[in-house]
């Protein structure tokens, strides 16, 4: 691969831009995988967080773990009701929302793509690394004052 500038410049270049692109090719990419699927971005979040409890989750959680990834929180119920109408989870004790056999199908078959796509995304990026850039964005982010947090 080729940078777009060489090291000595690359310090004057805007971190915005940059965290930006970043972002907005790796959830493009992120998001076509996952449309084979038949599975939106926000859906597969749903299906995953109701997959880790074993009793599921109700909406009120998922909504409190959820609402701040890409600012899914106004459109949460909306993804939620698609699962449901696809047959993908229903509604169990206490309302808590599980995965029906084929939502568990469907989770699955994303979550071997999700292991794919990252080991795409990472490829040729040290662990060390990783851990510095987010380091560094995070800091960034609260230079700002802005707020961030991902489970």
């Amino acid at each position: 691969m080729q940078y777009s500038h060489v090291d000595s410049e690359l310090p004057r270049q805007p971190v915005g831009y940059w965290a930006w692109a970043a972002q907005d090719a790796v959830v493009t990419y992120i998001r076509a995988n996952l449309a084979e699927y038949d599975v939106t971005q926000p859906q597969w979040w749903v299906l995953s967080q109701c997959a880790a409890d074993e009793y599921g989750r109700t909406r009120d959680e998922l909504h409190s773990v959820l609402k701040g990834y890409l600012a899914i929180g106004a459109t949460l119920q909306r993804e939620i009701d698609a699962l449901m109408d696809r047959g993908l989870l229903a509604v169990g004790y206490g309302g808590r929302l599980r995965l029906t056999s084929e939502g568990e199908s469907v989770r699955r078959r994303c979550a071997e793509r999700q292991t794919d796509m990252r080991a795409r995304i990472h490829d040729g990026i040290p662990e060390a690394d990783y851990v510095i850039t987010l380091k560094v964005l995070q800091r960034m982010i609260h230079n700002v004052g802005g707020e961030a947090w991902h489970h």
